[in-house]
C-alpha cells in the first residue's frame, strides 16, 4: 500500500511516502519566518503550503499513485480517537477553527491531492482526541471544565505498536502512556481509550521545556491582576516562556540536559524538578487505573536522553514495567493508522462536527 503523509507544523511542512510501513521517501523544509509573517491568517498559507509540497512531490519524481492521502490532524472539535474520512464538515470546521495552528491544513491540504489522485483522505487523532470519563472533566469551578488537548497521534500510535509487541490488542491492556517533548501529556489508556490526561497545551501537568504545567492558581490570579503583564503576555508564560525557557532561557534539551549532567546550575535542579513533575503525573494516571497498569510507556523526543530517562525511571518503576520508545514518530504514526484502515483492521470514522465526549449526545458514527 502506498500512502502520501502531510504534516504542516508552526514553520515546517513534512511530507513523505510509505509502502506498507516502510518509509521510501521524504522532504520538506523550515518555512523562513519572514515568509510566513505575510499571511494574517494560518488558513491564508493554504495555498501556499499547498504548492510547497506539489513542488517537493514534482522534484521528487513523485507520481500521483496512492492508495491514500492523510494530513496531520487539526483543532476540530472534541471526537473520539481512531482515523477520520476528510469531509466537507470537517473541512468547514479547519478552517474557522476557534485556535489556530498549521495543523488545521493538513486534512485540506490531503483532500485537494487526494481528489486529484483519485484515492481517500484521511486524518488521524488530533490533538482534540477527547475520550475522558465525565468525572475527570470537573473542576472545582463549574465555569473551567478540564478539556483534553494531548499528543493523541502519537500516544495512540506507540500504544498500539507496543501492544502487537506484546501479542496483545490495545483495547485489551491498560497503558500509561507519557509523550516528552516541547509539550508533555500523559494518558490513562484504559482498553483503547484514554480515560484521563493532562490538558497539554493549556496549563495543565508537569511544566515543560518551554510550557509552564498546573501553576498556584491563587498567586497566578494576583499576578494577571498586578497591572505588570497583558493578557498576551500571561498567556506566553504558561505556553511558549514558561517552564525550562523561564528557568534557563532555552528550550534546547539536548544542551539543558548536558549541563544538569555536568552538575552546572539552575539547569540540574530544575530539569530534576520537571522530571519529578512528571513522575507525579505518571503516578496520578495510575490512580486513574484503578492501580492496574499494564506498562508505562515514554515516548517523545525527549525520551531519546538517557540522562533524563535516568531521572525518571526510579521514580515509577515500581508501579508497572517501564518501556522507552523514544521519538514523536508523526510520520509514521499517520502512515500507520492509513494502512490499518486500509487493510479493515481498523475502522474509518465519520465526523459530524457535533460533540462526542461522554455523558453528552454522541453523533460520531462508524462506517
Amino acid at each position: 500500500m502506498r500512502i502520501l503523509v502531510i504534516n504542516p507544523g508552526s514553520t515546517s511542512t513534512k511530507i513523505a511516502v510509505f509502502e506498507g510501513d516502510r518509509q521510501v521517501w521524504t522532504a520538506g523544509a523550515h518555512h523562513p519566518v519572514s515568509e510566513l509573517a505575510r499571511f494574517e491568517r494560518v488558513t491564508d498559507q493554504y495555498a501556499y503550503r499547498r504548492d510547497f509540497v506539489l513542488g517537493k512531490l514534482r522534484d521528487g519524481g513523485i507520481e500521483c499513485a496512492f492508495d491514500a492521502v492523510i494530513g496531520r490532524g487539526g483543532l476540530l472539535k472534541p471526537l473520539r480517537g481512531g482515523v477520520y474520512a476528510v469531509n466537507e464538515r470537517m473541512k468547514h470546521d479547519l478552517l474557522h477553527a476557534e485556535m489556530e495552528h498549521a495543523c488545521n491544513l493538513g486534512a485540506l491540504i490531503a483532500d485537494e491531492l487526494a481528489a486529484a489522485c483519485g484515492c481517500p483522505a484521511f486524518t488521524a487523532d488530533p490533538v482534540v482526541v477527547d475520550e475522558l470519563l465525565p468525572v475527570a472533566r470537573i473542576s472545582g469551578v463549574p465555569e473551567l471544565e478540564r478539556r483534553s488537548v494531548f499528543h493523541a497521534l502519537n500516544q495512540k500510535a506507540v500504544a498500539r505498536r507496543y501492544a502487537a509487541s506484546a501479542g496483545r490488542s490495545y483495547e485489551d491492556m491498560n497503558l500509561i502512556v507519557a509523550h516528552l517533548g516541547g509539550g508533555i501529556s500523559v494518558g490513562a489508556h484504559r482498553h483503547g481509550r484514554v480515560i484521563d490526561v493532562n490538558n497539554a497545551l493549556g496549563g495543565e501537568g508537569p511544566f515543560t521545556p518551554e510550557r509552564a504545567g498546573t501553576l498556584p492558581v491563587m498567586q497566578l490570579a494576583e499576578l494577571c491582576f498586578s497591572g505588570k503583564y497583558t493578557l498576551r503576555q500571561v498567556k506566553r508564560m504558561i505556553c511558549g516562556k514558561g517552564g525550562l525557557t523561564a528557568w534557563t532561557g532555552s528550550n534546547d534539551m539536548i544542551t539543558i540536559a548536558a549541563e544538569a549532567e555536568a552538575g552546572r546550575q539552575p539547569h540540574a535542579t530544575v530539569l530534576d524538578a520537571m522530571m519529578y513533575n512528571v513522575a507525579k503525573q505518571i503516578g496520578s494516571m495510575y490512580v486513574a487505573l484503578g492501580g492496574q497498569a499494564d506498562a508505562i510507556i515514554i515516548t517523545g523526543g525527549i525520551a531519546h536522553s538517557a540522562y533524563c530517562v535516568g531521572l525518571l525511571r526510579p521514580q515509577i518503576g515500581y508501579l508497572a514495567p517501564v518501556v522507552v520508545m523514544p521519538g514523536e514518530n508523526e510520520m509514521l504514526s499517520l502512515a500507520y493508522n492509513a494502512m490499518k484502515v486500509l487493510q479493515g483492521e481498523l475502522p474509518l470514522m465519520e465526523y459530524t462536527g457535533e460533540d462526542c465526549r461522554e455523558g453528552l449526545v454522541s453523533a460520531c458514527r462508524t462506517d
